[in-house]
């Protein structure tokens, strides 16, 4: 048929970088884990990943060619920040959790959705929310996406309220 539509290359541009910052999510949050499991610095993790053959021994499956400009700032920033974001998100847990309570690689996910939503203000805190939410689920099967949900919202509603107000007037 040769009214069908076919998408644009603008769209398929947008959606591939959408793709290769969820990707570069994802390895930041295996990165910052094979750091804990290692004791490797963040900049030995990052040139390690970086470096494409390296990185299939570090991953456990192939992923889209992520975005390195944000996995480098990712697994940097977690680091030098892990202690204010343990704060942050040990603010955010409810009842007698505790972020030493936490599971590792959940914990991992937690920090670095927290330090997108206070140090990258470019990026929207739905995304970032949904993102990370995303980035549980390859991880998780069971009630740790809804936790990470939960938490990440209450950060953005503490740190960018007036954009999480905004969205949910768009949406009304």
């Amino acid at each position: 048929m040769a009214n069908e539509s076919k998408p644009s290359a603008k769209n398929a541009g947008v959606k591939n970088n959408a793709l290769r910052r969820s990707s570069a999510r994802l390895a930041a949050v295996q990165a910052l884990y094979q750091m804990d499991m290692t004791g490797i610095s963040g900049a030995a993790v990052v040139a390690q990943f970086l470096d494409s053959a390296s990185r299939e021994d570090w991953l456990e499956e192939k992923l889209v060619e992520f975005d390195k400009t944000l996995f480098g700032a990712l697994v940097t920033g977690v680091s030098a920040k892990r202690e204010g974001l343990d704060e942050i998100v040990g603010a955010s847990l409810s009842g007698d959790w505790t972020v030493g309570r936490l599971e590792l690689v959940l914990r991992r996910i937690l920090e670095a959705g927290a330090f997108e939503l206070t140090e990258r203000t470019d990026i929207p805190p739905r995304v970032v929310i949904t993102e990370y939410v995303d980035v549980a689920h390859a991880f998780y099967a069971g009630q740790e996406p809804g936790l990470v949900n939960g938490v990440l919202d209450k950060i953005a509603r503490s740190f960018r309220d007036g954009e999480m107000a905004g969205s949910a007037a768009a949406r009304s």
